[in-house]
C-alpha cells in the first residue's frame, strides 16, 4: 500500500493515573497511602493502562480512516525525482575514429568510508566523432572571405580589422559538424600584446546549428584572448550541423568580438594567426541518478486475478524506458488503472515509491458473475521486469566534479567528470503532504480547468518543479491560450549562489509536463509549458563594518544576503521564493544589508538590469521593474566594505 498505516502501540497513562489520585481524594478522603506498594495503586495503574489503549486507538480513528479513504480514491505517493547533469567524457589521446559511449554507462562518486557512491547512468547514446581543421574563413562589417590561403602560406594571416570592432568574425571549418563533442583548437599567434585584459577577453565562441549561432562553453583559452600560442577548448552545442560559409560547407565554429564590459580595455590592433589545427578531445552527455536493473524474476504466476509482486531495489526512477513486464515471453503494459481494461488485455499498474507491480483484479457484477479488469497469467508461468531505473532523491544534487570514477569500462576514455552540478534531486513524498493533496485531487479530478488545477497537475507531473504559475496568454498566436511556467528544484551553493544554468527546463521536463496536461486540459484549450524569464540583477552596494568586525567576513555576509533575498526559489519577503513581478528596489536592499550583524552603515546601494544570458549590463537605477511572470536572478552582486 503507498500510503503507510500510523502505528498503534504507543503506550502512555501517566496522566490517568495522576487524574484518578486526585479523584480517590476526593471521593475516599480515608485512603492515605497512594505510594506505588499500595494494591489499590496497583488497580489504578492497571485501568489505566488499559484506558490509555483504548483512547489513544479511538484518536488514531480519523487519521487511519483519512489514510484508507486517500488509498481509496487513489492517491499514491509521489516517487522519488532523479538528479540529472551532463557528464564529459574525456579521451586520452585525439583518435581517427568515433569513440561510442552506450546508453546506460555508469559513472559514480568515489566511494568513502562512510558513504556509499552515489551512482548516474547517461540517459542517451553520445558519438565523440573525430574532426580537422579544413577551412579558415573572416569577416568584417558583415563580409565573410576565405584566409585558406593565407593560412598555407604559413605569413599568418589577420584575424580581424586592423583595429578590430564588435562583430568581426574569425571562423573555423571542421571537417564534420561535432555534436555534443569538446573540440581542441590548437593556435599559434606570436606573443605579442593586443591591448585587451587577457583573463576577459571581448570575444564569444559560436557553433551553426539548424537554428542559427549558438553559444559554445569555453572550457579554457591558454591563448589569452590571441595573445600567445595555445588551445581554446570549446564544447560545441548539440544541434551542431554543416552549413556553407565562404564558398565551403563544413561544421563552422566562429569567434566574434563583442562590447567590452564597463573597466575592460579594447583591442588595440588585430591579433596575427600563424598555424591552427582541429582535433576532438571529448563528449559530453546528459546523466540522471538512476541506475539500470535489467531482467528482474519477481516470481511465478498463481494464476489467480489481483496478483502483486515488488521489484527488490524500490522506488522505481522515472525516465528511461518504458516498465516492461515479460510473462511468458508476451509483453504486458503499464497503465494508470484498470478502469477500461478487459479481461484480453495484458497490463498492469506500477506504484514508483513502493516498487508494487499490481495485475488486473476481478469484480463481481450485480448478477453474481465476476468480471476480470486485465488478463490473468497462467498458473506457473515465470513473470520478469525487462528493466527499470532505481534511484533518485536530494543525494543525487552532487557538486561540480564529484563525478568522476567510470564504473563501465570504454576503450580511450582516461576520465570523466561533471562540469556543472548535478540538479533536480527531490526526496520523495512523505504521508502528510499527502493528506493535505487529498482535497485537491477530490477537486481537479484529474482535469485542468482553473489555474490551480494547472499548477496542481503539473507539480503531480514532475515532482522535481519547485515552483509553477499559470498565466493566461494575453497577446500572441497563442493570445487566449495557456501558459505553464516552471521554475526546477535546483540547490544552491550553500551561499545562496544559484547556477543559471541549473534553473534551465530541460526537454524531457518540459515535454513530460506538457503531455501530462495535454491529456488533463479542456477541449480546444492552448496550451504553452516553458520557463519564466529571468531578469538578472546586479546589487552594487558599500557598506561602512562596525569596529571590531572582519571587513572580509562582512564582505561575504552581505553577499550571501543578497543571494539569498533575491532568489526565485527561496527568496523574497516571505522566503517562498521572489514573487512573480514584484519589481527589485534599492530601499528594499538597504534593509536587507542593515539588518546584518556588524554593519554600522550602509552608504550606498546601486541597482543594474542584466542579462544573464550574455552578461550585458544596464544602467543604475533605484528600481528594476520585472514583467508581469518574470522572477528575478542575482548576478554577480559587488559589496565593498569599508
Amino acid at each position: 500500500m503507498a500510503l503507510p498505516q500510523p502505528n498503534l502501540d504507543d503506550r502512555r497513562f501517566q496522566a490517568l493515573v495522576d487524574e484518578a489520585k486526585r479523584m480517590v481524594q476526593q471521593s475516599c478522603p480515608e485512603w492515605t497511602d497512594h505510594n506505588v506498594s499500595d494494591p489499590g495503586i496497583t488497580l489504578i495503574e492497571t485501568f489505566a493502562h488499559m484506558v490509555d489503549q483504548l483512547l489513544y486507538r479511538l484518536n488514531r480513528v480519523p487519521d487511519k480512516n483519512h489514510l484508507a479513504f486517500l488509498d481509496l480514491i487513489g492517491v499514491q505517493l509521489f516517487p522519488p525525482a532523479a538528479a540529472r547533469t551532463d557528464v564529459t567524457f574525456w579521451l586520452s589521446a585525439p583518435l581517427p575514429q568515433p569513440v561510442e559511449v552506450r546508453p546506460g554507462t555508469e559513472v559514480a562518486t568515489l566511494r568513502t568510508e562512510t558513504e556509499e557512491a552515489v551512482v548516474f547512468t547517461t540517459e542517451r547514446e553520445l558519438s565523440i566523432l573525430p574532426c580537422e581543421l579544413s577551412h579558415l574563413a573572416g569577416g568584417a562589417q558583415g563580409t565573410v572571405t576565405d584566409r585558406d590561403t593565407d593560412l598555407a602560406d604559413g605569413r599568418g594571416t589577420p584575424c580581424f580589422s586592423m583595429t578590430p570592432q564588435v562583430g568581426d568574425l574569425l571562423l573555423f571549418g571542421l571537417s564534420q559538424p561535432v555534436p555534443h563533442c569538446v573540440v581542441a583548437l590548437r593556435l599559434d599567434f606570436p606573443v605579442k600584446g593586443h591591448g585587451i585584459n587577457p583573463r576577459h577577453p571581448p570575444l564569444t565562441w559560436e557553433a551553426w546549428t539548424g537554428e542559427g549561432w549558438t553559444a559554445c562553453e569555453v572550457d579554457g583559452d591558454a591563448t589569452g584572448g590571441f595573445n600567445r600560442p595555445g588551445d581554446v577548448i570549446l564544447h560545441v552545442p548539440p544541434g551542431h550541423t554543416a552549413s556553407v560559409e565562404a564558398g565551403h560547407r563544413a561544421g563552422w565554429l566562429r569567434c566574434r568580438v563583442t562590447p567590452v564590459v564597463p573597466g575592460q580595455p579594447a583591442y588595440s590592433a588585430t591579433p596575427v594567426l600563424i598555424s591552427a589545427r582541429a582535433f576532438t578531445i571529448g563528449g559530453t552527455a546528459s546523466a540522471a541518478h538512476a541506475e539500470v536493473v535489467r531482467g528482474e524474476l519477481l516470481g511465478p504466476s498463481e494464476g489467480v486475478p489481483g496478483q502483486s509482486f515488488t521489484v527488490a531495489r524500490p522506488p522505481v526512477a522515472a525516465g528511461g524506458e518504458p516498465v516492461v513486464l515479460e510473462v511468458g515471453g508476451e509483453e504486458w503494459q503499464k497503465v494508470e488503472g484498470f478502469g477500461g481494461s478487459t479481461e484480453d488485455d495484458r497490463h498492469f499498474r506500477l506504484d514508483r515509491t513502493t516498487g508494487e507491480i499490481t495485475l488486473g483484479p476481478a469484480l463481481r457484477e450485480p448478477d453474481g458473475t465476476l468480471r476480470r479488469h486485465g488478463a490473468v497469467p497462467p498458473k506457473g508461468v515465470p513473470i520478469r521486469v525487462r528493466s527499470y531505473r532505481t534511484g533518485g532523491g536530494r543525494r543525487g544534487n552532487v557538486a561540480r566534479g564529484a563525478l568522476t570514477v567510470l564504473r563501465s569500462s570504454i576503450p580511450y576514455v582516461a576520465r570523466v567528470e561533471n562540469r556543472q552540478a548535478a540538479s533536480g534531486g527531490v526526496d520523495g513524498e512523505d504521508v502528510a503532504n499527502a493528506r493535505l493533496r487529498g482535497p485537491i485531487v477530490l477537486r481537479t479530478r484529474g482535469r485542468a480547468v482553473t489555474a490551480e488545477d494547472y499548477e496542481e497537475l503539473a507539480r503531480e507531473a514532475a515532482p522535481e518543479v519547485g515552483r509553477v504559475r499559470c498565466v493566461a496568454t494575453e497577446s500572441g498566436p497563442d493570445a487566449g491560450g495557456v501558459r505553464v511556467l516552471l521554475v526546477p528544484r535546483a540547490q544552491d551553493d550553500g551561499q545562496g549562489r544559484l547556477d543559471f544554468a541549473g534553473l534551465a527546463c530541460s526537454d524531457e521536463l518540459l515535454g513530460q509536463v506538457t503531455r501530462f496536461l495535454d491529456e488533463r486540459r479542456l477541449l480546444g484549450a492552448r496550451l504553452l509549458v516553458e520557463p519564466p524569464y529571468y531578469q538578472g540583477v546586479t546589487v552594487v552596494a558599500e557598506l561602512q563594518a562596525k569596529p571590531g568586525h572582519s571587513r572580509g567576513a562582512l564582505q561575504r555576509a552581505a553577499l550571501t544576503a543578497l543571494h539569498r533575498h533575491l532568489n526565485p526559489l527561496t527568496g523574497g519577503p516571505e522566503g517562498t521564493g521572489w514573487p512573480f513581478g514584484r519589481p527589485v528596489q534599492s530601499g528594499e536592499v538597504f534593509a536587507v544589508l542593515q539588518q546584518l550583524p556588524g554593519v554600522e552603515l550602509v552608504d550606498r546601494v546601486r541597482l543594474f538590469p542584466a542579462d544573464p544570458r550574455t552578461g550585458q549590463r544596464g544602467e543604475a537605477t533605484d528600481r528594476v521593474q520585472l514583467g508581469p511572470h518574470a522572477l528575478v536572478f542575482s548576478y554577480e552582486h559587488q559589496v565593498r566594505v569599508g
